[in-house]
């Protein structure tokens, strides 16, 4: 395109450095608000003290941060649980699924020892705890494993199985907790039985200690990634498996392996929020938001690419403004909706934004080139 004395240029990147990719992710973030603003416009309500209380609300407010953090820590999980099958060229559409189930087997060793029964008998919560942990772990990596080894042992497509158990773990919780289910809570509501505060996840300002784990996923995956023999192969893997297999690495082994991590984290994201999150614990009625929210970590997987660390801060982000969106839902008197619809514009503008980061925009100066010409025919 030409504009005056001047001609601008699409122009591959040999190489991005991190600055220009926070620079990136910063100016998309600038453009998804301004353009959501227009929404608060419409509704006659100024887009500045909009956002204004919705960060205020998510990121300093004493009730919202928890709230945020916990969001985060949930989210961060699942992002997690689709960058280690993505880093292997594979997507893992199924963390809806693996965390349903890992949250019935974590209900399901807590109903084996008599948890939902008042005055019953069982173990401590120190040993309970961790069974419940690994309970939800082992759910979640089952679900995965299905996937896994359908893709490695038949190449069969990852993103229609995962999709397919994502609506089959649905239907299961419905069976377990509604209508007469085993997990049915004691008052005959449509949701399990209520954690007693003896078996619930010790709290740090009003954030269960699984932030922690969460953060340490994030540290021990960039330095799988960047350091680990398996990290190499299953970077190896994603790039090109018929090389990859060339090279001695299994083309069995890395789908089985790296849905059943997936499915292990989304188990604990499932675990997390339905067993460890303050004025939860249980699956609940609403059970079908968190399974939506889930798919909010392929997003945050795919705008981070594939980083571990660089997931930390968009999964923050997101969780914040999903529990500020649905805040100044109710402050300002909006329609049902808004976080959705945030979230949305800020998911589309930060993948439409990713072009920048293949591409540049490189400014030419037509008469110095036109000088540059002569020069070189005299």
């Amino acid at each position: 395109m030409r504009i005056g004395s001047y001609r601008f240029e699409l122009v591959k990147r040999t190489v991005l450095k991190p600055w220009q990719a926070l620079l990136n992710a910063v100016l998309a973030i600038v453009a998804a608000l301004f353009l959501f603003g227009f929404i608060f416009i419409l509704a006659d309500l100024s887009p500045v003290d909009a956002y204004r209380q919705i960060f205020d609300y998510a990121f300093f407010n004493e009730f919202g941060l928890p709230l945020t953090l916990n969001r985060f820590v949930f989210l961060l999980l699942c992002t997690y649980a689709f960058i280690i099958p993505f880093r292997a060229g594979l997507w893992n559409i199924g963390m809806t699924g693996q965390l349903y189930v890992g949250a019935l087997t974590a209900f399901g060793v807590f109903y084996a020892f008599n948890v939902n029964q008042v005055n019953a008998a069982h173990p401590p919560a120190l040993l309970l705890l961790p069974l419940a942990l690994l309970g939800a772990a082992v759910g979640g990596a089952l679900t995965g494993l299905i996937a896994g080894y359908l893709k490695g042992r038949y190449n069969i497509n990852e993103i229609v199985v995962t999709m397919m158990l994502n609506f089959m773990a649905y239907w299961l919780v419905s069976f377990m907790i509604k209508d007469g289910g085993i997990f049915m809570n004691a008052g005959g509501r449509g949701e399990s039985f209520e954690l007693p505060r003896a078996f619930r996840m010790p709290l740090l300002f009003d954030v269960p200690i699984t932030i922690f784990f969460a953060l340490g996923v994030g540290l021990f995956l960039s330095y799988l990634f960047a350091r680990m023999r398996l990290g190499f192969e299953i970077r190896a893997y994603g790039q090109n498996p018929n090389a990859a297999a060339y090279a001695g690495i299994s083309r069995y082994r890395i789908p089985v392996l790296v849905f059943v991590l997936g499915g292990v984290l989304a188990g604990l994201a499932g675990y997390h929020y339905f067993a460890a999150v303050p004025g939860v614990y249980k699956i609940a009625r609403n059970y079908a938001f968190f399974g939506d929210m889930a798919f909010y970590g392929i997003i945050c997987g795919l705008i981070s690419q594939g980083n571990p660390i660089g997931a930390i801060p968009v999964a923050f982000l997101f969780g914040g403004l999903s529990v500020g969106g649905r805040f100044v839902q109710g402050a300002l008197g909006m329609s049902f909706g808004v976080d959705y619809a945030l979230l949305g514009v800020l998911m589309i503008t930060l993948v439409a934004f990713q072009f920048f980061y293949r591409y540049k925009i490189a400014v030419v100066r037509l008469d110095k080139l036109e000088t540059r010409t002569v020069s070189s025919a005299d």
